[in-house]
């Protein structure tokens, strides 16, 4: 059995910022939190445990939820020495939060390795000249058997803890491959990943948030409601003066029902029943509001980002027109847009149909947002 340990204890003070680097967000999501899943996802892992700094507990819980925390110490080596007491499994992946894609591939490599020795890490062979010096150019250093370190750096649970047990404490260690290396016993390499680079400065975030990549992906929503006596007429989020209104289970508003469609269409989440169902009593006459900002919570919690919406109101009547930028302002609040990102048209269907002799009124959308492209499932 197998622990990943993560270690996110650092200040992250060379990174810049209101928040330690780790719990910074890069391609929609806390840096930590796509290491959390990377190894999560992974079905050679059997538990995972993240060191953290004294302080950073809620940080921590914000940026992943149902993992075990354990307070690190002043360095790096103290915070793995105190993360290996909580693991309880035979092998230990040591993983650092600043490198946040954590390729699947690397992982499963790792372990094929540690079953032939007490130590391995993940490695990439240094493309640039290397030469020694300070103000002037000194010799070349030849790159013949030199290679980039990576984690996650996997040992046998035992070893590693020896290891640490017998080094000086007067000096410090970069990683816990040498420590083991400190010992007389083998650390295999295995080829590492470009994803795997280490996020320090801030110009490493926009580095980080290009290799992720992103996705974007369109989806479209229409309803249609009907047209009753006694009944408010809601409209994009505004109460619109006319002698009906829509009737149905909730304010029926039909533009917010055709948009919160179409921002479920793009993460594939079903639609407006299947979240809020007609049957249940507990949505009648709730404020269509409540669904479209739950549709936007749900592609948030993907680390989404909704670009731009654009909205078809179908009527005879009421005139669109005088409610639009009220409509425009009103969904661009709701979901957190500028109103430029929220186009409203309205269009008449020239007196044929339903929509044509006043019945009802139609709407339909279309929603454009971008995902994060990794995933840390894949190589």
């Amino acid at each position: 059995m197998t622990t990943a340990l993560i270690v996110a204890a650092g200040s992250g003070s060379r990174a810049g910022g209101a928040l330690p680097k780790q719990f910074q967000p890069v391609a929609g999501r806390p840096m930590l939190r796509h290491a959390v899943e990377a190894f999560r996802h992974n079905p050679a892992i059997d538990a995972v445990v993240v060191v953290v700094a004294v302080g950073q507990e809620d940080f921590a819980r914000e940026a992943v939820d149902d993992v075990r925390l354990v307070i690190g110490g002043a360095t790096r080596r103290e915070s793995v020495a105190n993360g290996l007491k909580a693991v309880e499994t035979a092998r230990v992946l040591v993983h650092d939060a600043a490198r946040p894609f954590v390729p699947a591939a690397v992982i499963d490599r790792v372990l094929a390795a540690l079953d032939d020795a007490p130590g391995v890490t993940p490695v990439l062979p240094v493309a640039d000249t290397l030469v020694r010096g300070e103000a002037l150019l000194g010799e070349v250093v030849p790159r013949d058997g030199v290679w980039r370190v990576q984690t996650p750096q996997g040992f046998d649970t035992a070893t590693l803890r020896r290891a640490h047990a017998a080094w000086d404490d007067s000096a410090e260690a970069s990683d816990d491959a040498q420590m083991v290396r400190r010992l007389g016993l083998p650390v295999a390499l295995v080829q590492g990943d470009p994803m795997l680079d280490k996020v320090t400065q801030p110009q490493d975030f926009a580095a980080a948030e290009a290799r992720a990549g992103w996705e974007w992906r369109s989806a479209t929503g229409f309803d249609v409601h009907r047209l009753e006596a006694g009944e408010e007429l809601w409209l994009g989020g505004v109460l619109v003066p006319h002698d009906r209104g829509l009737s149905g289970h909730s304010d029926a508003d039909v533009a917010l029902h055709a948009l919160t469609d179409a921002l479920l269409g793009t993460i594939a989440a079903g639609d407006i029943g299947t979240h809020f169902p007609p049957s249940d009593p507990q949505w009648k006459g709730a404020a269509s509001h409540r669904f479209l900002t739950h549709a936007a919570e749900l592609i948030a919690a993907k680390g989404g980002q909704i670009a731009f919406v654009d909205l078809t109101i179908i009527c005879e009547a009421p005139k669109i027109g005088p409610h639009r930028a009220g409509m425009q302002a009103r969904i661009a609040a709701l979901l957190g847009l500028s109103p430029e990102r929220v186009s409203i048209k309205a269009t008449t269907t020239e007196r044929l149909g339903f929509t044509g002799r006043g019945e009802g009124i139609a709407a339909q959308a279309s929603a454009t947002v971008r995902l994060p492209g990794w995933t840390g499932a894949t190589a």
